[in-house]
Order: C-alpha cells, then structure tokens, then sequence
C-alpha cells in the first residue's frame, strides 16, 4: 500500500516523503523496522521513541513519523510530522488493514467494572443468536469459536486492526470490545467506527496512571466525545459520573438503570445462589447469574441488543441461558458444603459489590471469610480501601498477595492493614503466601460457610518479582478441598 493511501485522515503538520512509496509493515518498535516498514516514534509511559529513531534509520527504515526532531533525518529518510504519533498510527494501521471497524458492527464497553462481563456475554449472546462474532478482552481474545490469548485489556492499534480485519475475513457480522481507559489515552482506537459505546461505572482505580480521578474520568469520557454521530452512546443512570460521559458526545444518547429514570430499566426481583429473577423491560427473566452487579451487566447487554436492533424475545430467551464469565462470581461447592467464590474484584467498589452480594444471599449462620490482596506497581491509595471493605461485610479477612510484580508483597500487605480499624484487628490474619491463605481458608471453614478468594479471577499466574508463575484460584481452591477431605 502507497504512502499517500495509508495517511488518509491523518492531519499532516510537515512532511518530506514520497508518498507513492510501498509499504508492507507498520511498527513503533525500533527494533522491528526496516525496508518497507514506516517507523512511528511515540512518546510512551516509560520511553519516547524519538530517542529511538537512529536505531530504526541503521536497520534500514526509509519512513518515519514523529512529532519533533526531523531536522536531524537524513536526506534518504522520508518523514511525515504529526502532531499525536500515537493517534497517526491508529489511523494509519486502521488504513494498512482495510479499515475493518467498518466492515463490522463495533461495540465498545468502557468503565471500571463490568467491562469484561458485558463485552463477553454481548460475545455469547449473539453467537446463540445466530451471528459470528468477535471479542476483544481482558481474558481471551475470540473469533468466532477461535480463542486467541490477550495480553492488554484493548491491544495496540496494529494488533487491534489485524484481529479485526481477520473478524472479517472470517465473515463476523459483530465485534464486542473493551475499551480500556489507558487505550483511549494511548489513542488505540484512533481511527476505529464504533456503531455502540457503552459506558458501567466509573469508581477509584488506574490512578497510577492518570494520577487524578478527574483524570481518570476525562479519559473514560473521550471515547465518547469522539464518537461519530451515526453512532449509538449508552450510559449507566445510576453511576453518578454516567451522564458526564454524555455532555459532547454526537452520537444518539441511550440511558440504562435500576433505580433511576433511564430508557432501559430492570428490577431485581429475586437474588440467590441458584441465580437471578430480573423484570427486564417489563419481561420477567430468570438467569443463571447472581447478584446486582450482574443485573446491571445483563441489562447493558440486552440494551446494546436491542440498540442493535434484535428482536426482544429472542434476546430475552438467550439471556436466560448465558452463564457467568470465568472468574466473575465464580463458585464451587464441598462435599461439607462450604462455598468457595472466585471473583476478578480487585477495585475497592467491585469488591464492596460482591461482599454485598454474599451478604444478601446468605443466611446469618454462615461464615464469609475473605481473601484479598493488591496489585504490585499500581494505585496504592486504594490498599487500605481494600481491606477496610474486606473487614465491614466479613466474619473472617485475610490479607494476603495479589500480583506483587516488583514490589514487596509484605509491603502491600501492611499498607492494606492501615484499613483495618481497631475493633476488627482480631479478624484479620496476614498471610503472604497466596496458596496457604486460600489453605487457612479453606482449614477454618465450616459447613456452609463461604470463602472469597478476591482479585484474580481469571487470571492463571501470579507474577512476583517481575517472573510469573503458574497460578489458578479455582483449580487451588477445588484441589485443597480434595486434599483436605471437605
């Protein structure tokens, strides 16, 4: 593809190039550029690019964008300035691949929580409704039955572009994506067309990142400041940040709630284990999943549903058959009938929801015993938040490592214990290593208590020390069980 085809939609500040020249690869890694490939420098977290650009011109790399500094380029070098690289290659790779957001209905869901449980169930419920479809997310990534391993929330723009444009190839009608808000930060969906952009919530996380909330909420409310006014934009009603997201937008603005007036509305009628009772848009529905956080879920997915025109009944029906999503309000029961929950929440408010929800569920003979930790090299602030929630709405905490990555895992665990306040000292016990804590947990239960094991989910390793190791809550939890004869 020519130069010149590649940059439409770019705002170009200067360029020296010949924009008939071919091009076969698109990178912002220095270390794979060369002939034929366009080098992007982009000022990143913890490197810029920039300083990169002399090593990508010795490999052989004839085309380089920057923002600055192209004075110093070699006359053989073709260089286009941008005002944003990170923006230009969002565009340009959405043009490298044929602009697949296009060919496609692209559904974007963004928010603290919830984004992974929506994006997934919107997933399995188009494909019972008959579609193909594609899923990008924080756990696998999917074209139609095919799983491909995700790394990042919302990938880099040219590994974004390429799964889509094979989404197309495979003849998907759909995507459903996260959209993380460092993604929108980044501009990874620069050049994207998304015909839906949902929003869930919005509460304390990634302030590592953004440093301030307010920040953190700009980033979230960009992604919808910048969608096209053929687009569809829903938001929570109840999260007090949700009509925030919906000041600029262009797009044709949709509200959803439990509680207060929106377009879409649904009531919980029952909460147990065995599942929830919802009034859906006045329709009563049953469903396998459980708890508040998952009515909103559900309701998001069948508002994205009908926002993209399918008919209510089949929606409603296929509603009914989904299940939970790995790692959200997942749950084994002992023989002895002690309960074991496995959730993703590592936010103080996702963990307060599902404390909450245990709380509603259980009667007040059972025991809930938690087992929470933090995240090495992230938001801090949020440690004793933590443990403070872990402390109000359980019998029994224990504080113990999370993904510790380079940081000191007793560390984190005593800045978790600044949380816990003096009358509840005696309730928790501090355990570093992750598989005895879930083994404690596990010894000290009775019949019908319930342990939660918070913060991973999903995932299937723990990183200590920057190496990452083998690691799966629920496979731990089912074999101390065994081992243990509960």
């Amino acid at each position: 593809m020519m130069l010149k085809d590649l940059f439409y939609g770019v705002s170009i500040v200067s360029a020296k190039a010949n924009m008939s020249a071919e091009v076969k690869e698109l990178t912002f890694d220095s270390r794979k550029a060369g002939v034929d490939t366009i080098f992007f420098a982009i000022r990143g977290v913890a490197n810029d690019g920039h300083d990169f650009i002399a090593k990508a011109v010795e490999q052989g790399c004839t085309t380089i964008v920057l923002e600055y500094g192209f004075e110093a380029l070699p006359e053989s070098v073709n260089f286009i300035q941008v005002d944003n690289s990170a923006k230009a290659l969002g565009i340009v790779a959405s043009n490298f691949y044929g602009n697949p957001s296009e060919q496609l209905k692209l559904v974007g869901i963004t928010g603290t929580n919830g984004k992974t449980t929506t994006a997934t169930l919107c997933f399995e419920l188009f494909k019972r409704l008959g579609y193909e479809a594609g899923l990008i997310s924080t756990v696998v990534n999917k074209i139609g039955d095919r799983a491909i391993p995700s790394t990042h929330t919302t990938p880099n723009p040219i590994e974004l572009n390429r799964l889509l444009a094979e989404m197309v190839d495979e003849g998907c009608e759909y995507c459903f994506m996260e959209v993380s808000s460092h993604a929108v930060d980044q501009h990874r969906i620069a050049g994207l067309n998304f015909v839906v952009a949902a929003f869930t919530n919005i509460t304390h996380d990634h302030l590592d990142y953004h440093k301030t909330f307010k920040a953190y909420i700009e980033a979230k409310k960009a992604f919808f400041d910048n969608l096209k006014s053929s687009a569809k934009a829903v938001t929570n009603a109840d999260d007090k940040n949700g009509m925030v997201m919906l000041q600029n937008t262009k797009a044709k603005k949709y509200t959803y709630a439990l509680k207060s007036i929106a377009d879409f509305k649904a009531k919980v009628i029952e909460n147990q284990f065995s599942g929830l009772v919802l009034n859906l848009d006045g329709t009563e529905l049953w469903t396998r999943l459980i708890g508040d956080f998952n009515a909103y879920n559900l309701l998001l997915v069948y508002t994205i549903a009908i926002l993209l025109e399918q008919d209510k009944l089949e929606v409603l029906t296929a509603l009914s058959e989904l299940r939970s999503v790995e790692g959200r309000f997942q749950y084994v029961v002992s023989n002895n009938k002690i309960t074991a929950i496995v959730d993703y929440a590592h936010t103080p408010d996702a963990l307060e929801n599902v404390l909450k929800t245990i709380a509603n569920i259980r009667t007040r003979n059972e025991k809930v015993i938690t087992i929470v930790g933090c995240g090495g090299d992230r938001d801090k602030a949020k440690r004793p938040v933590m443990a403070k929630i872990a402390c109000e709405y359980s019998d029994q905490v224990i504080l113990t490592s999370d993904n510790p990555r380079t940081e000191d895992p007793n560390q984190i665990i005593a800045e978790m214990q600044e949380g816990v306040e003096p009358q509840n000292f005696r309730k928790v016990l501090s355990i570093t290593d992750r598989f005895q804590a879930i083994k404690t947990a596990c010894s000290i239960a009775q019949p019908n208590d319930i342990i939660l094991i918070a913060g991973k989910g999903h995932e299937k390793y723990q990183e200590i020390s920057g190496v990452k190791y083998d690691f799966d809550d629920m496979k731990t939890v089912k074999d101390l069980f065994e081992q243990l004869g509960l």
